[in-house]
């Protein structure tokens, strides 16, 4: 792993993990981002990535930094170790100093409306990573297209509805049954 290489991966996710509010999914579009500047990844690998981050124990967010940072370090586990520290290096800093004067500054109107104002703008990057996924999902080629798979369509409306059918089942049923249908569709 060169050190251009390694100084793109810690800036890139360091400014993920600053700007990602939200949790996981709000890391998605700053991923989707890296695809077309800097092709570490697909966006076919994207989605594989968000399937297993998501099903798997620990931060969605952690475990698909990880992932990229290996993929881009060609396997190097210390590209995996780059890009996990650089993405939780802002929260880690940003809670110091926040509770380092929250405690001073909790009953202020000032601090109170930030945090208001923020709800907006994690709602609006969740949402863009949910149509960025439907639209991975329904388009053959991950791009709005006359292409739509129409077996990943009919599988998402037939486990809708089994979900609401069956709606007391675990979610790690649900998480396996899922695999197991993408194992025997080959998705």
């Amino acid at each position: 792993m060169t050190l251009e290489l390694f100084l793109t991966l810690c800036i890139e996710f360091f400014k993920t993990g600053l700007f990602a509010l939200g949790g996981g999914l709000a890391t998605i579009p700053f991923l989707y981002e890296m695809i077309d500047k800097y092709h570490w990844f697909t966006t076919e690998m994207l989605m594989n990535m968000i399937a297993v981050s998501e099903s798997t124990p620990g931060p969605m967010g952690v475990n698909m930094a990880t992932y990229v940072g290996y993929l881009a370090g060609n396997g190097s586990i210390l590209g995996g170790i780059t890009t996990t520290l650089s993405l939780v290096a802002p929260s880690i800093i940003v809670i110091t100093i926040v509770a380092h004067f929250l405690q001073k500054f909790k009953e202020s109107k000032i601090v109170q409306d930030a945090f208001y104002g923020l709800r907006p703008s994690v709602c609006a990057m969740i949402a863009s990573a949910g149509l960025g996924i439907i639209v991975a999902t329904i388009f053959e080629k991950g791009e709005i297209s006359m292409n739509i798979s129409w077996i990943n369509v009919i599988l998402c409306i037939i486990i809708y509805f089994f979900r609401k059918k069956f709606d007391k089942l675990h979610p790690i049923f649900l998480i396996c049954l899922c695999a197991g249908l993408g194992i025997i569709f080959k998705l």
